[in-house]
């Protein structure tokens, strides 16, 4: 499976109408793809709505990715929206397929720039930490490496709250099972984002 994550921009009061919007393009009868999350930022740039969604095959990305371009609401919320940005990207071959559902309700948004070559050293320090750290990584919903731009690669985490991801991190750092081994040394620029689900996004 292929994701998109598109971020559409608008002002902070226009999040809901933004939100409405991009459910009904997603649920177009000309839409492809399964939408899998939706999401305002809470904590990081403000104003955001990120919506996740998986293709089962190229095809049917590049049609919807064409659809949005061509369209003078993209989104259906051309009207309220100030920019979209929209990423491709392929999730990491060994991770289990995304679980949609109740996954806390507190979502982590990171996404790690790499240094040119840093793909490979990634994928694999993240293949051997993920059993070791399974307690941590339970609540691992997606990581993923970029298919556009820069090279980088976006993991997403649920948690039940901020106090949580703090506690499990702490322990899994303490314990020296996280980080990955040779995963850092390939980040030249890391961003985290808080982000909070939209009513009836499936990932809740």
């Amino acid at each position: 499976m292929l994701f998109e994550l598109a971020t559409l921009s608008c002002p902070l009061l226009a999040l809901q109408k933004a939100a409405d919007g991009a459910a009904a393009w997603v649920r177009d009868s000309q839409a492809k793809g399964q939408l899998l999350g939706c999401w305002r930022t809470e904590m990081g740039t403000l104003g955001r709505l990120l919506v996740l969604r998986g293709f089962e095959s190229p095809e049917d990305m590049t049609a919807e990715r064409r659809r949005a371009l061509l369209s003078d609401r993209p989104f259906h919320a051309g009207s309220v929206v100030t920019t979209v940005e929209m990423d491709s990207y392929v999730p990491f071959p060994f991770l289990p397929p995304i679980r949609t559902g109740d996954r806390g309700g507190v979502y982590e948004f990171r996404t790690y720039r790499l240094k040119p070559g840093g793909l490979a050293p990634t994928l694999a320090g993240w293949e051997a930490a993920i059993g070791p750290a399974r307690e941590y990584t339970a609540h691992l919903v997606v990581n993923m490496y970029a298919l556009d731009g820069a090279p980088r690669i976006t993991h997403i985490w649920g948690f039940g709250s901020l106090a949580e991801r703090a506690e499990l991190r702490e322990t899994a750092y303490g314990s020296g099972v996280w980080p990955p081994k040779g995963g850092p040394e390939q980040i030249i620029e890391a961003t985290s984002t808080i982000a909070l689900p939209m009513d009836g996004s499936p990932l809740t």
